[in-house]
């Protein structure tokens, strides 16, 4: 019987390509998994333990459960005591104390709640970023403050030993990197990407905005917004092709390879996120050869260097006006990030081996 239970209670996106990445370096007799599709990721972070408590095999030998933070551990041990014994490793892609919302009454504080108490049940925390796992903890005492007729003692101090940050492992070998272009007499207009989902906590506005007055300072450039996108379009991007006047490139996602390959010709990669734990499609979108621009703030100062954020708008549009009127700055900055940026640390091929180990027990 296999020793290994993977439990994925949102198998989609991130969640799902770690999960795969884990798989395909795992013999088959070695794990067992059960996931629950990434739709209503809030009744997949409420229903999941009760879910998975009816499917798992009660006739098991299972000495290691994985899991990602959306499934409510604690409650699915309350419901499977057989599994108590097991070694429990909980994968945080983001924490639901930090996470943005627009009304800071609209939080639904069990989310949260759940992510405490799976932390007390669990016996290894991995982060994908340090700035996930400071945040994290950084915010529990806060966060039970506000609960009223309680006190709680010492969750904070019974949590940070089992905490680690692990990288979420991104597969760089499937990207295109950019290739080594012939000289034009004409160099062409910088290539700004912006690869994120179209909702308000990647903040669409300030993309907008920082678009705009570059174009009010006439220069030229071209703009890719990729990124899933979604019945309602945030407003600001109502007309912004016409706006714009013939400066977007694409509007919208792509097919994968087709994705891959508008990163390996782009020129900046740009975030503008009021949210980002880690930031897969920033990553691939530098090893494909684009120079990050990020907002001081969050994941970003953690990855990457600091000529490379910005803290205001005027900051970014300034960037980006000095970039889009003097090619030759731009690559010389394009040669001097990639001179000494390594990105080795965030690959499948140096992580996955620390992720099995870890699920082996063989540390």
């Amino acid at each position: 019987m296999a020793p290994i239970l993977i439990l994925e209670a949102f198998y989609g996106g991130s969640h799902k390509q770690l999960v795969d990445v884990l798989l395909k370096n795992l013999k088959e007799e070695e794990y067992d998994l059960l996931t629950i599709p990434a739709k209503k990721w809030h009744w997949c972070a409420r229903m999941s333990a009760l879910h998975f408590a009816g499917r798992i095999s009660t006739a098991h030998r299972y000495q290691t459960i994985f899991c990602s933070s959306v499934l409510s551990l604690a409650e699915l041990i309350g419901m499977r005591t057989d599994l108590a014994a097991c070694r429990k490793i909980v994968y945080f892609h983001e924490n639901q104390l930090c996470y943005p919302v627009r009304d800071a009454k609209q939080r639904d504080v069990q989310y949260g709640i759940n992510q405490i108490t799976t932390c007390l049940c669990a016996d290894r925390i991995l982060f994908n970023s340090r700035y996930n796992m400071n945040s994290f903890l950084d915010s529990i005492e806060s966060f039970l403050r506000k609960v009223p007729n309680m006190s709680f003692q010492g969750v904070r101090e019974k949590i940070v030993p089992k905490c680690d940050v692990l990288y979420f492992p991104v597969v760089f070998g499937k990207l295109t990197k950019r290739g080594v272009k012939a000289e034009k007499e004409e160099s062409p207009p910088l290539h700004i990407i912006w690869p994120h989902r179209w909702e308000h906590d990647k903040n669409p506005e300030q993309l907008v905005e920082a678009l705009l007055a570059l174009q009010a300072k006439g220069v030229n450039f071209r703009v890719s917004i990729l990124g899933e996108r979604f019945e309602t379009i945030p407003s600001c991007f109502e007309q912004l092709e016409e706006r714009l006047q013939l400066k977007v490139a694409q509007f919208g996602p792509l097919p994968r390879e087709e994705y891959l390959r508008t990163l390996a010709e782009g020129d900046v990669v740009l975030s503008t996120a009021l949210h980002e734990f880690y930031g897969v499609a920033m990553l691939e979108a530098v090893y494909s050869g684009c120079v990050p621009l990020v907002p001081n703030r969050l994941v970003y100062p953690e990855l990457y260097p600091k000529d490379k954020l910005f803290n205001t708008t005027a900051q970014l549009v300034k960037q980006l006006y000095n970039w889009c009127r003097n090619r030759a700055l731009f690559e010389k900055h394009r040669e001097d990030f990639f001179g000494k940026i390594s990105l080795g640390g965030y690959s499948a091929e140096q992580l996955v081996p620390q992720f099995i180990a870890i699920l082996r027990n063989t540390e």
